[in-house]
């Protein structure tokens, strides 16, 4: 699974860091970045799935394999 964050949709309202502090980090103005190139590990994807899931802009988006 990898995921990735659209920038023109994030608002920064931070839940995909606090809720997956494993897969996502902040930038200096506090919208989401996406850590270690996006790729999820086996045991992560629960979290991955719940970031995706609690952006209120759906702006966090996953795919399973490589592709985007």
């Amino acid at each position: 699974m990898k995921v990735w964050i659209d920038s023109e949709r994030c608002q920064g309202h931070g839940r995909c860091y606090d809720l997956a502090p494993d897969l996502f980090g902040e930038d200096d103005e506090g919208y989401g970045t996406v850590l270690g190139g996006g790729e999820v590990a086996a045991g992560q994807e629960p979290e991955a799935r719940l970031a995706v899931a609690n952006c209120p802009e759906r702006a966090v988006e996953a795919v399973n394999g490589a592709a985007r």
